[in-house]
Parts: C-alpha cells; structure tokens; sequence
C-alpha cells in the first residue's frame, strides 16, 4: 500500500482573505502613520521600521515553510528505505 501525500492547497477564499486582511492592515497602519500629529521625520522613521517589519515576517514565514519542506522530503526518503526493507525481508527465509 502506498502512502503517497496528498499537497494541501487553500481554498480560493483564504487566500482572498489572506490579501484583503494585509492590505487592511498595512492600509490603517500607514493612515495612522500619516495621521500622527508629530514631525516628518518621526513619520518617516515609523514608515520605513513598518516596512522592514513587513519584509522580515514574509522571510521569516518563507524560512519556516522551507525547513518543513526539506523536513517532509527526509522523511519520504526514510519512508521509502524502510519500505524497501520490509519488502525485500522474507521471515521464513533460513539463514
């Protein structure tokens, strides 16, 4: 019996939900931003530190799904070796 994984895909409508909810958020954050009643340059510097924030989540969630990744490939190629053995092992085999 084979146990080939089955690659879980999201639904169209998570993934609207996903975008609709980051340009949400990056919407309301630059508003208040832009509101903040304080100098430019404290704007700025908000602007730019929620910038590399963005980008350090989107590295950060690409690193983890990479690692899982390469940790489900091991794991197929332990599948298959110890797969292979049980099928070449015959018990009644005398030594």
């Amino acid at each position: 019996m084979s146990d080939t994984p089955v690659k879980q895909q999201t639904t169209a409508a998570y993934h609207g939900q996903a975008i609709a909810s980051f340009a949400i958020a990056m919407a309301a954050t630059a508003i208040g931003i832009y509101r903040l009643d304080t100098d430019a340059w404290v704007r700025a510097f908000l602007a730019v530190s929620v910038l590399y924030l963005v980008t350090s989540a989107f590295t950060l969630a690409k690193v983890v799904r990479d690692r899982q990744e390469a940790g489900q490939i091991v794991s197929r190629v332990d599948q298959a070796r110890l797969e292979k053995l049980l099928a070449d092992h015959d018990p009644f085999e005398k030594l």
